[in-house]
């Protein structure tokens, strides 16, 4: 499996200690900056993990910022991109299981070390439940294909 992580200043030494996590348990880490924790625009590391996971470089990605708002909403601007706010090891573990999401952002001035590490575990374990919930995604992709077109 290959992870693509992203963060902007404010979510370096949490993405950091992610990318650690996740080599220790053997996944292969697509990192996608920023370099260091000098000032930096998070729309430019959501995009980038976005299109690394929507052009298939990356299975999954992750990535976070201060609040995990503004990279998620940067993210979720990629076509095909699911990108969900996650706060703790439930909300990541639905995330995926209801909304298949492939991208999971985290804010590091909100959850702590530990927080973010269970919420990324769970997301990982987790699969899509399909069902009653791939009709919704489908009328998500019909939304976004609409407003591609639209543009």
């Amino acid at each position: 499996m290959k992870v693509a992580c992203g963060s902007d200043h404010a979510g370096f030494k949490l993405r950091q200690v992610i990318q650690s996590h996740l080599l220790t348990k053997g996944i292969e880490v697509i990192d996608k900056g920023c370099p260091n924790g000098d000032r930096v625009d998070y729309p430019d590391y959501g995009a980038a993990v976005g299109q690394a996971v929507a052009s298939g470089e990356a299975d999954l990605g992750i990535c976070t910022c201060g609040s995990g708002i503004g990279i998620s909403i940067a993210a979720n601007k990629v076509n095909g991109i699911r990108a969900a706010l996650v706060h703790d090891a439930t909300s990541a573990r639905l995330c995926r299981e209801h909304n298949d999401c492939n991208v999971i952002c985290l804010g590091e001035r909100l959850i702590g070390e530990q927080v973010a590490l269970d919420a990324v575990d769970a997301w990982l374990a987790a699969t899509f439940e399909g069902g009653r919930h791939q009709g919704r995604l489908d009328k998500i992709s019909t939304i976004e294909t609409q407003s591609a077109g639209a543009q």
